[in-house]
């Protein structure tokens, strides 16, 4: 039931899907597979050296855009965005930052779903770089071990830490749980607002975006509705 990260080569000037530019495209969902799209040397580089080539190529934007980057408001202003890539909410790009998961045995014999609902995220649509936030739900059956509840919410928060698509970010932590806890018992609901819905395009601040992973015994009628009902509680 292994799991692993592919590294991708993801051309995108004069690059066509299912017969369309992306500018045909425009903003429309896209998602290409579970694995993060990353290029084959994506961790070459020191995050020291990504943070140093983030801010100057930061400031080069922000000089197009006509902002005067010798103001005492924003001259540290590529600094603190280089920073806050690397080391906040884009650090679940790297595999070094992996939460490390102890297991447990189940010497409760406790053999049924343990929910751990409510998990609040924040991540960023990785079409146009916006906030997507939200509430993850995760429920699993013991094969034999169990996971300290805060790890349930590392790993969450970890692919989160991430350019996202919400679909992937649903599949990533149920593959990922199944792979540690050696299952497929494994359920995981996203309920999440996307900014790039919200503050931009079509700028509509009410609506939200579910999506759900069910397997193993969850994906039948009434463990879907048992997991259902204790979400209600």
């Amino acid at each position: 039931m292994k799991h692993q990260e592919t590294l991708l080569k993801f051309p995108i000037n004069g690059t066509k899907l299912n017969g369309f530019t992306f500018d045909e495209i425009g903003d429309d969902h896209l998602y290409t597979g579970i694995e993060t799209p990353l290029t084959a040397d994506a961790f070459d580089i020191s995050d020291e050296e990504k943070k140093d080539k983030i801010a100057n190529l930061f400031s080069q934007i922000m000089e197009v855009m006509g902002l005067d980057l010798t103001d005492d408001s924003l001259k540290g202003t590529p600094k603190r965005v280089a920073k806050m890539y690397i080391e906040e909410i884009f650090s679940g790009l790297n595999p070094a930052n992996k939460p490390k998961i102890a297991l447990f045995e189940n010497k409760y014999k406790y053999n049924q779903m343990l929910v751990e609902k409510n998990i609040q995220f924040y991540s960023n649509c990785e079409h146009h770089f916006v906030p997507i936030f939200g509430k993850v739900h995760v429920a699993y059956v013991s094969s034999g071990k169990v996971i300290g509840l805060s790890k349930i919410n590392r790993i969450v928060q970890y692919f989160a830490n991430r350019p996202q698509v919400q679909e992937r970010l649903t599949n990533q932590i149920a593959l990922e749980l199944a792979e540690i806890l050696d299952t497929k018992d494994i359920a995981v609901i996203v309920d999440a607002k996307h900014l790039c819905v919200a503050s931009r395009g079509i700028k509509d601040d009410s609506s939200a975006t579910v999506t759900s992973y069910y397997g193993g015994v969850f994906n039948t009628p009434e463990k879907i509705v048992e997991l259902q009902n204790y979400l209600k509680l």
